[in-house]
This record gives C-alpha cells, sequence and structure tokens, in this order.
C-alpha cells in the first residue's frame, strides 16, 4: 500500500499529518489492511515526533469512529451521562465506590474500565473477583442496567473503539505505549465512544505510576484535557499523587472489601476517601448536578451517609450477575488467602518512603497481577494493613500484612515488600494529593 509508507514517512519526518490521512491509517488499522510492521512503524514515529493538537484530535476521533458511538438519547435517562478514568495505580479501586455516588447524586455512569498489567492493578480484575460478575456484557444488557440502576462498570467490548484495541497490543510489544498522543487517543477514544457528556481524568503521579513525575503527568494531563475538548467532549483532570498505596489494601478481592467496608462506612481511609469525593465532585459538577465545588462535596457526601451509594453498587452486581448480598457478607462470596502473615521492617522507626512499584510488583509475584496480557490472575492474593507514609512500624507494627497461597509465594512478597520500604528515625514532609488540576489548557494547583 503505497499510501500507507507515504503517511509512515511523512510522520517519520516530522511532518503533520491532514486529517484525512490519520482516518486513512485507523481504517486500515481496524480492517487489517495495515499490517503489524506498517502500524509499529508508525507508533514509534509519533513516539520521536509527537503530534500537534490537530493530529490528536483528528487520531482520537477516527479510532472513536471506528466501531460502534452509544447514543443515550434515546434511552430516556433523564441525567448526564458521565464516567472518570484513571492512568492506574497500586491500590486504586476509586471506581469502585465513585461509579455508584455519582449515581446516587443523579449521574448515569457507564464507566468502561480495564485490566491491571504490570505493576497497576485493573477495575475489571477487581470486579472479576465477585462471582457471576459479568465483566464484558453485551451493549444491550449495559444500556439496561446504566437505565435501571445508573451505573455499570464493564471492560471494552468488540463493538467499542476496536481500532485501540489492536493498536494497543501492538504498542504494548513495541514499546510505544509511553506516546503521550497515542495515551490521549486510547483513553479518550473509548470514553468518546461510550457517549458522555462529561469525563474526569484522575492522573497518578509519583513511584507506582505510570507517569512517575510531575512534568510527564501535567503533559499528559493537558493533552487529555485539550484534546477531549477539541473532541466535544467537556473534561477535567487532576493529578493525584502515588507515592504510596491508596488505602490500605491491595489485592483484587481485598480491595473490593475495602470498597464494600467504605460504601457501608465500616472503614474508611482519609486518603482514599478524599481523592474519590473529589473525583466524585468534579463529575457532578460537570454534569450540571451542583451549583458550586462545594455543593457538589454536599451532595457526595449525601450519598454516603444515606446508604444511597452503597445500595446501589449492591443493585449494580446483582444486575450484571453478582450475588444480591454481597454487601452483607462479603466473606461469603470472595475468594480467601489460606496464608496470612505479616512483614516486619527490619527495625522499628518511621516510614520515610515507598516504592510503590516494588509493592504493586509483589502482588504481581504472588499471582495477584499479570506480567503478560494472558497471565491468569488470583484473585484472594494480595495485601492488606499497608503501612503508609510517616506510620510508625516496629515488631508491633507490620508493613503489611500478606496474603498468600503458600510459603514460597509468602517469601518472595515479603522480601519485595521490605525491600520497597525505607525506615527512618522522622517523618517525612507530607505530599500534596491533589497536584494540580486542567479544565482545557487552563491549569490550578489544587493542594
Amino acid at each position: 500500500m503505497p499510501r500507507i509508507r507515504e503517511v509512515i514517512a511523512a510522520k517519520r519526518d516530522g511532518q503533520e499529518l491532514a486529517a484525512n490521512d490519520i482516518r486513512f491509517f485507523v481504517a486500515g488499522l481496524t480492517d487489517g489492511s495495515i499490517s503489524e510492521g506498517q502500524v509499529a512503524a508508525f507508533a514509534m514515529a509519533v513516539l520521536l515526533r509527537g503530534m500537534s493538537l490537530g493530529e490528536r484530535v483528528a487520531l482520537t476521533r477516527a479510532m472513536t469512529a471506528s466501531g460502534t458511538v452509544l447514543d443515550w438519547s434515546t434511552a430516556d435517562l433523564g441525567r448526564p451521562v458521565l464516567d472518570k478514568h484513571s492512568t492506574g495505580g497500586v491500590g486504586d479501586k476509586v471506581s469502585l465506590m465513585l461509579a455508584p455516588m455519582v449515581a446516587a447524586a443523579g449521574g448515569a455512569v457507564p464507566m468502561i474500565s480495564g485490566r491491571g498489567l504490570g505493576h497497576t492493578g485493573g477495575t475489571l480484575d477487581k470486579l472479576d473477583s465477585i462471582p457471576g460478575y459479568q465483566s464484558t456484557p453485551d451493549l444491550d444488557r449495559l444500556r439496561r442496567v446504566v437505565r435501571e440502576i445508573g451505573c455499570a462498570i464493564i471492560g471494552q467490548t468488540a463493538e467499542l473503539a476496536p481500532a485501540d484495541r489492536r493498536f494497543y497490543a501492538i504498542r504494548d510489544t513495541t514499546s510505544t505505549v509511553e506516546s503521550i498522543p497515542l495515551i490521549t487517543a486510547s483513553i479518550l477514544s473509548k470514553k468518546l465512544a461510550a457517549g458522555l457528556d462529561g469525563l474526569v481524568m484522575d492522573v497518578k503521579v509519583g513511584s507506582g505510576a505510570f507517569m512517575p513525575t510531575l512534568a510527564l503527568a501535567t503533559e499528559l494531563a493537558e493533552s487529555i484535557a485539550t484534546v477531549a475538548g477539541g473532541a466535544g467532549l467537556p473534561t477535567t483532570a487532576l493529578i493525584t499523587d502515588m507515592d504510596q498505596v491508596l488505602g490500605t489494601t491491595a489485592g483484587n478481592a481485598l480491595e473490593v472489601v475495602e470498597a464494600i467496608d467504605y460504601l457501608t462506612g465500616r472503614a474508611r481511609d482519609a486518603r482514599l476517601d478524599r481523592v474519590t469525593r473529589e473525583l466524585a465532585a468534579e463529575m457532578i459538577l460537570l454534569g450540571g448536578l451542583a451549583s458550586d465545588l462545594a455543593d457538589a462535596h454536599m451532595r457526595i457526601a449525601a450519598t454516603l451517609d444515606s446508604g444511597a451509594a452503597a445500595e446501589l453498587f449492591q443493585k449494580m452486581v446483582a444486575a450484571l450477575g453478582g450475588p444480591g448480598d454481597l454487601l452483607d457478607r462479603p466473606a461469603r462470596h470472595l475468594a480467601q488467602a489460606p496464608l496470612r502473615r505479616p512483614v516486619f521492617p527490619p527495625r522499628p522507626g518511621i516510614v520515610a518512603a515507598i516504592d510503590v512499584k516494588a509493592v504493586g510488583l509483589a502482588i504481581v509475584a504472588l499471582g495477584g497481577g499479570r506480567s503478560r496480557p494472558e497471565d491468569a490472575v488470583d484473585p484472594a492474593v494480595g495485601l492488606t494493613d499497608v503501612a503508609a507514609l510517616g506510620a510508625p512500624v516496629g515488631p508491633d507494627r507490620p508493613l503489611a500484612m500478606v496474603h498468600a497461597r503458600d510459603e514460597d509465594g509468602f517469601a518472595e512478597a515479603a522480601a519485595r515488600i521490605e525491600k520497597a520500604y525505607r525506615i527512618a528515625e522522622e517523618a517525612p514532609l507530607a505530599s500534596p494529593l491533589l497536584r494540580a488540576q486542567f479544565a482545557g489548557a487552563k491549569k490550578s494547583v489544587r493542594d
């Protein structure tokens, strides 16, 4: 195909591609007429040469149009269609609580989530730990659940943005995942295909994040907010801290338990609580369901205080095939590891720093994550009682409680966790939990 060679060469040489050339590339990507090698060459050219705002918008729109675009106007929802997306981290179970909270506040939330890869956990893996839960239903069932319940957390179906599915698989094997224009188009094409009225992005930054530096996180947040606006999707992006595990658990079924405890009010980790409420408030503000941010926070708090959010989570789980009494009896339904044992620090002191990526890889070593997309995941293993930055640890206060299948799994995870923590005599300076906010190209500092 002479034309695809010309498109690749133009981007290789730093030229700006016309929208027609980008649509041509995406059409060939979708129908398979462009080879894997040509797709990889295009991705590498973009990684090295970048893309202008116009190119990013054109790529996002073309990938969105490669499959079905949901139209909620005929569903008689009577509420704005909203969503949140996170770039991923360790212990990030925010979506499990946020979707029913926003639904209880008056939004409709068709949340398209992903699976974990490498050290980051995936929302779908957490939901797959719930027996019977159908994380990839057909679109008719998705529409019905959103219409009747108000929220549904599912995975990307074959109908939504199929170009992204093939493109990401090739990028993953050719070391081009890190391209910010391609990350932007990948995220937004799926969100635009979901027919949203508003999107809130949670861009993680820190040792456990995909974007380890504030400069990179800022570049991605600004790119997503600006391109989304150019593609017609109102979007706010928050940059949030991932220099420690979010919440007190990491591991699929264990995080579901923490989410249930949060929704029912049995226990709420302060950092997890704040991030969840901030993102949820921004969502309902975008949807016009609150007059200002303070009003949005009040409305979100009411969904927790009244029990409405917990009730909608239970209804969503049941509507998608899960047990109808999960909130009341999670231990009856969720897998539990046979070996549970604490990991103590080599000496007492204060947690001064955490290599959060290493903590995530400890969970992968236990079997709770995947190094390759085809790897199986053990829902029961992981960590609870994870020590946070500034926490005192010692012979009576462990770094974490390991949930493992066997002694070998525990030993490897324990060694990784002990190495991931730096213990000192004094507490570290607290890092801001919310670093910045972007609405289009406009930036504001939050903490």
